[in-house]
């Protein structure tokens, strides 16, 4: 008895040790940041069921082989140890096409009164406020931005059409920027002074180049670098954006009211086509009671400055007494005479429709004009359907799941790497509040040692320099005469470089 109970007990150790080993390999792959361990795991979750009777260490050497990763095991048969490769360039790697993931963890349930910390901020600026991260998720401002991008293929379209049609398409477009408010009632991380965030997508089949933010003073920075992309008919297409704008936010009891100000550009060199327009207010109501909605509304003007062509898209406020469907858009596209061309209509979380204005007649006393439509709208945009899952995942898009993905070889200031907001992501909570308090407390003495600084110059007849954002430069905008923050250059290059001297250290 005594016999088998050893010889049990050494085979129990034997198995244990192995797959324990197995284990620890699976989490040194993992740290590479691969989906090595992914396939490795699946392979072994139907071994057992199939022909292959090969040891846990041949199926990770064959999971290896078929993600192309074999060059990273080592040559003794026994070991999982990582060849020493030539490592890749950091710019190199974060291009490589990969399988990017598809969840984050489930947001936990822990319920807060938002009433309770925001009862004496009525009036005031809520991004002067230190808010728990209770009512946030786990992605910056910067990155919330970027999701303006998910629906870029619309403009792909435009640039194969006439400057009236493309009108419609843009207009589209920056409805689609709002698809993901209804649904989005908690509120982004705010960005440090400093932070930046990159996205380079030119190795996916998303319309979504290069781009590139950064938090300056109290305006987020954005400017999108050059954007090039072969369109499947053969052509080719040079299409820029940028957008330079701050937003103001106050809080009068029942709801929470927040306004860009600024412009967002969209240029088509092929055509000299260039669009701007401003974005609209966003409101939160339900603050003291009841479930949190979100409201979009105000007048949206679109103006192509090669044409004189417009669009004005108005999002209709909802309203107990309304006789229009909630969510409602409406918008005129008018060539540089006035003359009315197309009509855009649709739900701002739903869909747009463009349809081809017949008739224009003197309507009531109500109302001036009188436009009338062919019977056929043509869809133009519909939004995405909701991932599997997503109620529990901070009601992420594909898209936003997908942001906050650790990405090697970015700026140590990326939003990426903020701490505060990756322990959110991962549900610790407790520490994540620690570490915001932390982090904004030394922004908050950066800040004053400047302001100090600043006063000893002014006292000493001196000039004082403010805060330079490292990639951008301010100047004015030509087209609407307004200060704007023009992209520098040198991001990319750096990065190809992986030289990030001169970037403050801000997390």
């Amino acid at each position: 008895m005594l016999t088998w109970w050893t010889s049990v007990c050494s085979y129990t150790a034997v198995v244990f040790g192995r797959q324990l080993a197995f284990l620890n390999q699976i989490n040194r792959l993992n740290e590479l940041g691969t989906p090595i361990a992914r396939v490795v795991l699946k392979r072994l979750k139907y071994r057992r069921h199939g022909s292959e009777r090969n040891s846990d260490s041949e199926s990770v050497r064959s999971a290896l082989n078929d993600v192309g990763a074999s060059r990273a095991m080592a040559t003794a048969p026994s070991s999982f140890v990582p060849a020493r490769t030539k490592p890749l360039a950091p710019f190199s790697r974060a291009r490589a096409g990969r399988e990017r993931r598809s969840t984050v963890p489930e947001r936990p349930d822990l319920p807060i009164s938002l009433w309770s910390i925001m009862k004496n901020c009525i009036g005031k600026d809520l991004s002067k406020i230190p808010m728990p991260v209770n009512f946030s998720e786990p992605l910056s401002v910067l990155q919330r931005i970027t999701e303006d991008l998910e629906y870029a293929s619309l403009l792909e379209t435009a640039s194969t059409l006439d400057p009236i049609e493309q009108m419609a398409y843009v207009a589209a477009y920056a409805v689609s920027n709002y698809s993901t408010t209804g649904n989005r009632t908690n509120k982004p991380f705010n960005p440090l002074l400093g932070e930046t965030y990159e996205c380079d997508r030119r190795k996916t089949s998303m319309f979504m180049d290069l781009n590139l933010k950064e938090m300056s003073n109290d305006s987020i920075r954005i400017g999108d670098d050059h954007c090039h992309r072969t369109l499947r008919n053969g052509g080719s297409l040079g299409r820029s954006g940028k957008k330079d704008f701050t937003m103001t936010s106050r809080f009068r009891g029942k709801y929470l009211s927040v306004t860009p100000v600024g412009y967002t550009h969209v240029y088509f060199p092929g055509s000299k086509n260039h669009y701007s327009y401003k974005k609209i207010t966003t409101t939160v109501h339900n603050i003291i009671v009841g479930k949190l909605w979100i409201d979009n509304h105000g007048d949206m003007e679109i103006v192509n400055h090669g044409t004189g062509d417009k669009c004005v898209v108005k999002f209709f406020p909802y309203s107990y007494f309304s006789r229009e469907p909630p969510r409602k858009i409406y918008g005129v596209v008018k060539d540089s005479s006035g003359d009315p061309r197309l009509v855009v209509q649709g739900k701002w979380d739903e869909y747009v429709e463009m349809v081809k204005v017949t008739r224009v007649t003197q309507g009531s006393s109500r109302e001036k004009v009188k436009i009338e439509t062919e019977a056929e709208p043509r869809r133009i945009w519909t939004v995405n359907p909701p991932i599997p899952g997503s109620e529990k995942m901070h009601n992420f898009t594909k898209l936003a799941i997908e942001l906050n993905e650790p990405e090697p070889g970015v700026a140590p200031t990326d939003s990426r790497l903020r701490p505060d907001q990756r322990l959110m992501e991962n549900g610790q909570w407790d520490e994540a509040n620690d570490k915001k308090l932390e982090l904004e407390e030394k922004q908050r003495m950066v800040r004053r040692n400047r302001e100090e600084q600043m006063e000893k110059a002014m006292q000493q007849g001196l000039a004082y320099e403010e805060y330079q954002p490292k990639w951008f430069t301010k100047t004015q905008d030509e087209l609407t005469s307004t200060l704007i923050h023009k992209y520098l250059g040198e991001y990319w290059e750096k990065k190809e470089k992986g030289d990030w001297s001169g970037c403050p250290q801000i997390f």
